[in-house]
């Protein structure tokens, strides 16, 4: 298998408080790939440095073959059009509808005329499962499904072939919560996607991962299929999944 990401002995700290120390991972093309652990080991924080929005004091990261750490800014922009990125609240901008979110990575970064914009933006409403006349509600108007699959949306709209979603089920409702797990198995298949997703979710993490990493006690204590992954003897994941579901 292809690998897209990379993480070599990585090292993070916060002042005096070390949050990686030596963490090693890889995601390979076409994977739906979990991170996992406990609250407060630094989930966030290396999905954050994947993308280029943290910085980390040693190690490596590559993605899609660029070393984040030593990259040119031309580099860069162009790595950041490869992924999309839908955060934990969501993140669309309050003053803008839905459209217009959506609209906004194809109107700052390419050349394309309004009618192909709007195009676009049909397409991808329709993709997410949203309606046509959602398009001109504001993030305020909408239930927290809704805001997830406008994130989403937006998230798609320069045709990634990486996604990043940092908890996407946090905050549903248990029905909207599985709509949305089958909405991401249906896009990656549908467009190609390699996905790295962040998740407390037990019920998401057996029906949507292909491959997860497990960080305790700053590093990754395992790596591989679920299966192989919950047989092994290690109390984080023995408690985790004992977990009812």
């Amino acid at each position: 298998m292809k690998k897209i990401i990379e993480v070599k002995d990585l090292y993070t700290q916060f002042g005096d408080n070390v949050v990686h120390a030596g963490l090693n991972l890889h995601v390979n093309e076409g994977d739906i790939y979990g991170i996992l652990g406990p609250s407060g080991c630094g989930k966030s924080t290396v999905l954050r440095e994947m993308v280029m929005l943290q910085e980390f004091q040693k190690g490596k990261i590559e993605v899609l073959g660029y070393d984040v750490a030593n990259i040119s800014y031309d580099d860069a922009q162009k790595l950041r059009k490869s992924w999309g990125v839908l955060f934990q609240g969501g993140a669309l901008f309050s003053s803008l509808n839905l459209y217009e979110n959506i609209a906004l990575p194809l109107q700052e970064y390419t050349d394309l005329d309004q009618k192909l914009i709007s195009e676009i933006v049909s397409y991808k409403i329709d993709v997410v499962g949203l309606k046509q006349t959602d398009a001109f509600l504001y993030p305020s108007q909408i239930s927290g499904g809704m805001r997830k699959k406008a994130s989403l949306a937006r998230a798609l709209s320069l045709d990634p072939k990486l996604l990043f979603l940092d908890e996407p089920t946090s905050g549903l409702d248990p029905i909207s919560a599985r709509d949305f797990d089958r909405l991401i198995l249906k896009l990656r298949d549908m467009l190609g996607l390699s996905i790295v997703m962040v998740s407390h979710d037990l019920k998401s993490i057996y029906d949507t991962l292909d491959r997860l990493a497990v960080i305790d006690d700053k590093v990754v204590v395992a790596e591989g299929k679920m299966n192989d992954v919950i047989s092994m003897d290690i109390p984080f994941i023995q408690t985790f999944f004992k977990a009812d579901i």
